[in-house]
């Protein structure tokens, strides 16, 4: 699977998605060509996992998160993991972890009474972690999360990649001033996709503004006040890049109440592809914040180490997808 990955050009946790047909994944009809090409040059077919070390007492992964209600997202990736799971004969616990705390006792008793062969420990914020506790005894997969001494595997979302491809975007269409309103200071989606901005600005000679950087918190007031300030400017941008859908409907309300139209006077594109964008008017061009395709890569990653199969890669980056609708 690794050597289909590198002929490919994609990931390892890609080959496997669309190698074993899993439901829910997103991929481009190209990708799926070059896997399914590439896997046939080479003659590689789908191995069948075993589960040696722990068939015998329990077939069960238990998926600890920090927050499930307020965003979609670790719902999403539960249902990833599960479904891949189930794939594997496998099924999938869902615990959230109550008032920050890594683990409750009641957590912990459920695990005494109810045997794992391992954790899914996922997080609602791209954050780096420290785990304790039965994390340390059993084989754990993080969910968009991180230790920072690189000791668990991890899987996070390509925020630097989807941070370009936006800008990359804008810059196909022939925008050349691009605002960009980010999400808090100090969270690691806002500083990576800042980073993949800087790069496609920066690979096509593009000079960097920071006078073009406005820092939000997440919430359309933000994107809102981040396009006014934007507007303001003696030279105001043609295109805005919103590092959240929520903001992107702020940075909507702003610039129809300035006249200005979206696309034709300044383009738009967002992240993270809420429901919500396909209604906006005109619906938002954004990007696929890949949670279910994460929860998935993280329930292979684990059955792969359980399984004593050979695991490369320490942190695995899911590819977050282009929507282009028709604010771009």
């Amino acid at each position: 699977m690794m050597d289909v990955a590198a002929r490919a050009g994609v990931s390892q946790a890609t080959v496997s998605l669309i190698l074993n047909g899993s439901p829910g994944a997103k991929f481009s009809d190209d990708t799926r060509r070059k896997v399914t090409s590439a896997a046939k040059e080479i003659g590689y077919r789908p191995v069948q996992r075993g589960l040696p070390q722990f068939a015998m007492t329990t077939n069960q992964i238990a998926f600890v998160v920090d927050e499930l209600t307020s965003d979609p997202w670790m719902a999403l990736a539960f249902e990833g993991a599960r479904e891949f799971a189930l794939q594997q004969g496998v099924s999938v616990s869902l615990s959230v972890c109550r008032g920050g705390k890594l683990l409750d006792e009641d957590l912990l008793r459920e695990f005494v009474h109810q045997p794992v062969i391992g954790f899914i420990y996922g997080t609602i914020l791209t954050r780096r972690i420290t785990l304790r506790g039965p994390f340390q005894n059993l084989p754990t997969v993080l969910l968009n999360c991180y230790d920072g001494k690189r000791q668990l595997a991890s899987v996070v979302p390509g925020d630097v990649e989807g941070g370009r491809k936006a800008t990359q975007r804008l810059i196909a269409a022939g925008r050349r001033r691009i605002g960009f309103i980010n999400g808090q200071d100090g969270i690691d989606a806002s500083r990576d996709r800042l980073r993949g901005y800087r790069q496609a600005l920066a690979s096509s000679d593009i000079t960097f503004d920071p006078d073009l950087v406005y820092n939000g918190n997440w919430e359309p007031p933000s994107g809102h006040d981040g396009t006014r300030a934007f507007l303001a400017l003696d030279a105001p941008p043609d295109a805005i890049f919103c590092a959240n859908d929520l903001m992107a409907i702020g940075c909507y309300e702003a610039l129809k109440e300035a006249g200005l139209r979206i696309p034709q006077d300044v383009s738009v594109i967002g992240f993270d592809d809420r429901e919500i964008a396909l209604f906006m008017r005109p619906p938002l061009t954004t990007l696929v914040l890949p949670h279910f395709d994460m929860g998935a890569a993280a329930a292979e990653h684990l059955l792969d180490i359980v399984g004593g199969l050979p695991t490369r890669h320490s942190q695995i980056k899911v590819e977050c997808e282009l929507i282009d609708r028709a604010s771009v």
